[in-house]
Parts: structure tokens; sequence; C-alpha cells
């Protein structure tokens, strides 16, 4: 007999036992007497009840105490890209599902955690809108630096220095095991082996103001970027989730997603900045606002979760169309010395050369291609092909 019970399973073992008990019991009341045999019921019972109240194996499925952990549920549970979830947990809970999902060797849903605070974060897949625009502010800015130079007359060696990373994690030590947390992309100088975080990215797509403002204050407080860039965009409510539609053959549903792109092409060059709209259901919302914002730090003594002030904030988007605010593009104070220490080009003018890098030619171009393919990506997941049993 296997009895799946709660985490000791003790209880439930021992109202196995009893429940056997009271059915022998009942059993042995309603047999009728054998005259075969010369037993008393009064002596049946006791040898029944003897061999119940012996230590009688009993197969118990244990489930790990981890397993039933609020952290896990949320882990296995199926995330909207760009979702991102904060769960209370303890640093053991976090990671035993972090060995979870390194066993399972995908590369989403991210698992972040706040020793101080004692959250870990879910975090799952991005959308094309977030990961194309983080792309795009990097490539934009570390391509401006490097024009800079080679304008400025800067060797390509040290030019070579400027360095690109995306989706970096880091550890830091708190009272209740490590502090995880990583940024959407930066750009570090590295010379003799040695990196020097200078400029940190992040973009929040589905994500509040206030968190995203958190996550780019800490890579400048904590890790002592010397500039901390962030753009938060707001879509609009698309209204009820987009139903499954299954169909016969995987050729069939890439036709359906091909139609469904081409539709959505055309209704981009009406609306660039949404909504899209396909069989009656908003696919992309209208969107409501797009600003940036630069962060920056002078207090070497801070205090990692210092929640800064942004220096400059600009807004580019705003109800559903270009603002008319203008923005700089070196969004008013972005310097190459932001970018490249000083101690690389000491002495040099150069370093005050304003970096030019924000263009709204490239900010709408990108983001409508984004728009467009994350529309596309809901296409597909409520697309799906139905397979033999």
């Amino acid at each position: 007999m296997s009895v799946i019970g709660d985490l000791d399973n003790f209880g439930s073992a021992a109202r196995g036992r009893q429940s056997l008990r009271q059915v022998a019991e009942v059993y042995i009341s309603k047999k009728p007497a054998q005259k075969t045999k010369q037993e008393t019921p009064n002596e049946t019972t006791k040898a029944v009840s003897k061999a119940l109240l012996q230590e009688t194996p009993v197969d118990v499925e244990e489930i790990p105490p981890m397993e039933q952990s609020a952290l896990m549920s949320v882990v296995r549970r199926p995330l909207s890209p760009d979702a991102r979830i904060e769960v209370p947990a303890t640093w053991e809970e976090y990671e035993y599902a972090h060995e979870h999902l390194d066993n399972e060797e995908t590369k989403y849903p991210r698992l972040l955690y706040d020793g101080s605070s004692k959250l870990a974060t879910v975090v799952a897949a991005p959308t094309p809108l977030h990961s194309d625009m983080v792309g795009e502010l990097m490539c934009q800015l570390s391509d401006a630096c490097n024009d800079v130079m080679r304008r400025g007359g800067i060797s390509e060696t040290i030019r070579e220095g400027l360095t690109r990373s995306t989706d970096t994690t880091n550890c830091t030590s708190a009272d209740d095991g490590l502090t995880i947390r990583e940024w959407d992309a930066a750009l570090s100088y590295v010379i003799n082996d040695e990196q020097t975080l200078t400029v940190a990215f992040e973009v929040g797509v589905s994500q509040t103001y206030k968190s995203l403002r958190a996550a780019i204050s800490w890579c400048v407080c904590a890790l002592h970027c010397r500039l901390g860039i962030d753009m938060h965009i707001s879509e609009g409510v698309r209204g009820e989730r987009p139903p499954i539609q299954y169909y016969a053959t995987s050729e069939n549903a890439r036709a359906v997603v091909q139609r469904a792109r081409d539709d959505l092409r055309i209704q981009l060059r009406q609306n660039p900045l949404g909504p899209l709209e396909w069989n009656g259901l908003t696919l992309f919302g209208r969107l409501r606002k797009v600003t940036i914002e630069t962060f920056r730090n002078e207090d070497p003594d801070c205090a990692p979760d210092t929640l800064l002030e942004p220096a400059q904030s600009f807004v580019i988007v705003k109800d559903g169309r270009l603002s008319e605010q203008d923005v700089p593009p070196n969004l008013k104070d972005i310097v190459l010395g932001d970018c490249v220490p000083s101690r690389i080009l000491s002495g040099s003018e150069i370093l005050a050369t304003p970096v030019d890098f924000f263009r709204r030619s490239w900010f709408e171009s990108k983001i409508r291609t984004a728009i467009l393919n994350t529309a596309v990506l809901r296409i597909s997941r409520m697309t799906k092909v139905v397979t033999a049993q």
C-alpha cells in the first residue's frame, strides 16, 4: 500500500493503520462462524489486532519540503514574456529552485535573490520589444564612443578596450546567503585583464517604474558604474488573453502566423506605435509612454540599495504619439569620460566631448520593428499543433 501524505507522512501512516484496523473489526463482526474453526470471536479479534499493531512496512512517498515552496510553484508554472515575479523565499529555497532550473538546462526563467529582503525574483524570457531596445541602446552608445575616439585620433588599441555585455550576473555577500542580481546590458573598459564597469542599461517592459529605478540605482551604487541609463516602456491594455488555436500540421500553424504578420505589418503603417489587432484580439496595445533617463551618484560611500533620483529625464512617447519634447542626442550630459575611465585618457580634453548617440530616427525604426515582432510572438504562443495520442 502506498500512502501519499503531507511532509513527514507520520500522521498519514497512522491513519492508514487505524483504517485497516476498523475494516478488519467490521469484517470479523459480520463474518459467520465456521464449524471447522474452534476459535472464538474474541481470540480472532486479538489475533488480527496483534498483527495490525506489529511494525508493518508502509510505503510512503515523501515530498521534499522545498518542492512545496511558493518559489517552486512560480518556477514551474508558465510565465508570460517579460514577467518579473517577486516571491518571499529563504536562501535554501532559492538554491533548491536554482538547482532545479540548472538540471532543466533552460535559459529561462532566471532566478535572482535579495538576501537582505529575503525575496527571490523569477524573470521570464524577454519580449523582442525588451531585448531589441536593450541592444540598441548599448550598441548606439558604444558606436558613438568609438566615433568620438576615432575622430580625436585615439589609437585603435585603446578603442578596443571598450566592451559590451548583456545579461550579466553579479553576486554580493549578504547576512543570509548572497544577493544575486543582473543587469540588462553594460559597457565596460578592459585593460590588462582588469574590467571596469562604466555604463549600465536597464529597460523595463511590463515592469513598474519603481522596480526599474531600483534596478538601475543598484547598478550605479552597488557596482559603482559611472552612469546608469534606463528606458521605461508602458504598453496600453490589451484586453482578454488570446485563446489557444490548434492546427493539424506545423505547416498550417506557420501559415497562420505568416498571414497574421503580413496583416499586422499593414496596420503598423497606420498605427506605428500600436495598437495592433488580429481576429478581434489586441496583440499589442497602444504605447502609452516611453521615457529615457540617466542616473549618477557622486557619493562613493552611499548604501548599495540607495534609490537615486534621475539626473536627466526625457519623454519620448506619450499617449501613443511621439512627444514634442526635445531629447538631446547626448541626453544633455553624457560625455566620453562616462564610458572610458579617466586614467586611460589622462589629461586629454577628449574626455569632456559629448557622446551624441540618441536619434529619434533609429528609435522610431527599431521600436516599430520590436512592436511588430512582439505581437507576432504573442500569436505564435497561442498557436499549437495537435499531437497524435
